[in-house]
């Protein structure tokens, strides 16, 4: 039997590589979108919001993606540094930054020759919703992509904060900022184990922390209104599969999804924590591990002021793999245009 793919010529078509960074999926959106308008990162973000997010929905939900699904869609850069500009969308709506997603991007366009292999320590400068992003590539020594990049200034937020959280009790919390807002909980304290088998009851706990939080304290970024929200919980374990692992994090973020990496931006506001805490010192590399055992390298590039608050300049690394590339088809009489979503 033989399909003729010729014949589905009047369907809507949008294509996309699909990569995943230490487990986290990415579905990188190369053709088919309509033109997104705005003069800077933010302004296109905007429009995204208000005039195509149904598109956002097509592919990131069911029956095309699932309820963690992450998306990524490539722009003309906005500023001279930049050599492209990147929004990012989940099943919630669309981030400020996001890290295992810089890392992916950068892989896919070196491996499919969208960029040539930079010298090495020549940053690729990315235009984010969170600032500009500075990207480093290299080969390891099998011969593999691994991707660097500098965050945006990362700072503390708040210490030692607590919180009355139904069915939890009290509930103690740091607030950090790298790139996004996320409030860390300790899950050893709380008994809570940061593993796959243990991913519904995470869910619900980091959903109703991070909604309890946002009833009780008020979130202000220095710089960007837009950027004034709590993004969501990550539970931290020093309980790692790898002896070499200086702890475990378990992001639970947007609309109850679970990140299956690290967290780039997380790792990011974890280390400006960690130079308070533990006395992180600069250059000194640590490893974090995500709830399906992939990791990521961070360590604390330099300190700096921003407006005000003490930050760090954090350095994330981690590993990429395409996964497949897809068109992604829109019949007009579909019954689910904009998808929906069972968790």
């Amino acid at each position: 039997m033989q399909f003729n793919i010729n014949k589905l010529e009047n369907y809507q078509c949008i294509s996309t590589i699909d990569a995943h960074t230490e487990g986290e999926p990415l579905r990188i959106i190369t053709q088919g979108y309509p033109t997104i308008k705005g003069n800077t990162i933010l302004e296109k973000r905007q429009y995204l919001t208000e005039h195509l997010d149904q598109y956002r929905k097509l592919l990131m939900f069911e029956p095309r993606g699932h309820a963690d699904m992450y998306g990524a869609l490539i722009t003309e850069p906005c500023t001279k540094e930049a050599k492209f500009g990147i929004l990012f969308m989940h099943n919630e709506g669309y981030s400020s930054m996001c890290g295992h997603g810089i890392i992916a991007a950068v892989s896919v366009a070196i491996e499919t020759g969208a960029l040539t292999m930079p010298p090495v320590n020549q940053a690729i400068g990315i235009d984010s919703p969170a600032g500009l992003i500075k990207a480093y590539v290299e080969y390891d020594k099998n011969k593999n992509i691994v991707v660097s990049f500098d965050n945006v200034p990362s700072f503390i937020e708040a210490l030692n904060q607590s919180v009355e959280v139904k069915n939890l009790g009290k509930v103690d919390y740091d607030i950090a900022y790298g790139g996004a807002y996320y409030a860390f909980v300790d899950a050893d304290k709380l008994g809570m184990d940061c593993t796959p088998a243990n991913n519904q009851t995470l869910i619900k706990a980091g959903w109703d922390i991070k909604k309890a939080i946002m009833n009780s304290y008020s979130l202000q970024h220095p710089v960007e209104k837009e950027l004034s929200f709590l993004y969501g919980t990550i539970f931290y374990s020093n309980k790692t599969t790898h002896s070499n692992s200086h702890s475990r994090h378990v992001c639970v973020f947007a609309n109850g999804e679970v990140d299956r990496s690290p967290t780039g931006t997380g790792v990011s506001a974890r280390a400006a924590i960690l130079v308070e805490k533990e006395k992180l010192t600069s250059q000194k590399d640590i490893v974090i591990e995500s709830i399906v055992n992939g990791k990521m390298t961070v360590n604390v590039q330099k300190t700096c002021d921003y407006h005000g608050k003490k930050a760090v300049i954090p350095r994330v690394s981690g590993r990429a793999f395409i996964t497949g590339y897809h068109q992604f088809l829109l019949d007009h009489k579909d019954i689910f245009p904009q998808g929906f979503i069972l968790r």
